[in-house]
């Protein structure tokens, strides 16, 4: 049996050297001039009076997307667009004043001792799915969700 427990660790740990390596691939920075034109039609609508960033290319269920990281009047937005130019999703910046009560109060409770950095909208397809907190406690740091009406969601967005 401790036989068949360290081989079996071994695999796992060898196992899960490619997903790693496909995870830190998976996104890789572009310049503007390699949009697709749909996207780059898409980037110039949104972007109008911010501050472009950066962009990327994604693979996410085997389908590739554009993200285009903007400031907009202190706050970051990022949105991700496929390559006919709509947008998929869209995550941004947001005060965590700004939010229902119940939804600071769902954030607060979910974050314990840690302190919210930052809160994040986010919608997909133009629908608000869920805030996303980013939370330090101690050392770490760590992203909690809730749904749009401080719900606890069933799976992360």
């Amino acid at each position: 049996m401790n036989i068949f427990w360290r081989v079996s660790v071994g695999a796992i740990a060898f196992a899960s050297i490619p997903a790693v390596a496909v995870a830190q691939e998976n996104e890789r920075k572009i310049r503007r001039e390699q949009l697709p034109p749909a996207v780059e039609k898409t980037v110039a609508a949104e972007s109008q009076g911010a501050t472009i960033k950066g962009f990327a290319t994604e693979v996410e269920n085997r389908q590739r997307f554009c993200e285009a990281s903007l400031n907009i009047n202190g706050h970051n937005k990022d949105i991700l667009i496929d390559k006919a130019g709509n947008i998929v999703e869209v995550e941004e910046e947001v005060s965590l004043d700004s939010l229902p009560t119940v939804v600071q109060d769902a954030l607060r409770k979910a974050a314990g001792s840690g302190t919210i950095e930052m809160v994040e909208s986010l919608t997909t397809k133009g629908t608000l799915v869920a805030y996303e907190a980013h939370v330090k406690r101690g050392s770490k740091r760590l992203e909690i969700q809730v749904g749009p009406n401080g719900e606890k969601l069933k799976r992360p967005e």
